[in-house]
């Protein structure tokens, strides 16, 4: 299936929706904290992208039963918000889809909780810079596999490892659209689709200081590390134009 390729226009649909998103993630910022719970913030997140006119499309999805993901230290992603109170130290990863007018945004942070670690700090710096180090290769002309090249060299530079199991995917009016093995971590340079004008695409590299390998809950969601070590997530949405990637949830 051949992704579908967006007009100006529809791309514009999806930056609304994005803009939405990376507002909540500030406001979830200044919120986050030892004592909240997640299932608080799955709370203020729904009421707040319901309140701009955006619907939280993760809620229903597969039926998924809430607006976010919330996904604390080993949770690699898909974690269920809870009533455990956040403590310092920890770090959890917010993950949320917006819907406008029935076009949607995909957009995921890993925030410390407290004052991180030194070793906690780092492994999100190198996270960040994957994240971004993916993004410089989402141009007309590139293929999928140099994204997912770019972040696993990135990422085993700095001593970590990039988990496979979980892809970018395209995303428009559909919350998952061809799913994009070859943009995954591990990609090989020079392989998979080539990149066009008009895709929009998820990248999203998660990254762990163990092992890359996962387990699925008992609930059929929540992954975590097989080893127990952490992990962090960033996600944006970027779509792929003449004029180089723009990141449509910044």
């Amino acid at each position: 299936m051949a992704m579908e390729l967006k007009s100006k226009d529809e791309i514009r649909s999806i930056r609304k929706a994005g803009q939405i998103l990376a507002a909540c993630h500030k406001a979830i910022a200044k919120r986050i904290a030892p004592g909240v719970t997640t299932l608080e913030i799955d709370r203020f997140a729904e009421r707040f992208l319901l309140e701009r006119g955006a619907v939280p499309a993760q809620k229903g999805y597969k039926g998924y039963p809430y607006a976010i993901c919330a996904s604390v230290n080993e949770v690699v992603c898909h974690g269920f918000p809870d009533m455990v109170p956040l403590s310092q130290g920890d770090i959890v990863t917010i993950d949320m889809v917006a819907d406008v007018n029935g076009w949607k945004a995909d957009s995921a942070w890993t925030y410390a909780i407290g004052a991180p670690t030194r070793e906690t700090a780092r492994l999100l710096r190198v996270a960040k810079l994957a994240l971004s180090r993916g993004i410089a290769e989402a141009v007309p002309g590139k293929r999928l596999g140099d994204i997912g090249h770019a972040i696993q060299q990135c990422t085993e530079q700095s001593g970590y490892k990039v988990i496979t199991s979980f892809v970018g995917h395209g995303i428009g009016r559909l919350l998952h659209e061809p799913e994009l093995p070859q943009a995954k971590s591990g990609g090989r340079a020079g392989r998979g689709e080539r990149l066009r004008e008009g895709m929009v695409i998820t990248i999203e590299p998660i990254v762990t200081i163990g092992d890359a390998s996962v387990y699925i809950g008992m609930d059929g969601w929540t992954a975590r590390t097989l080893d127990g070590s952490l992990s962090a997530q960033f996600e944006h949405t970027v779509a792929i134009t003449e004029a180089g990637p723009v990141v449509l949830t910044r």
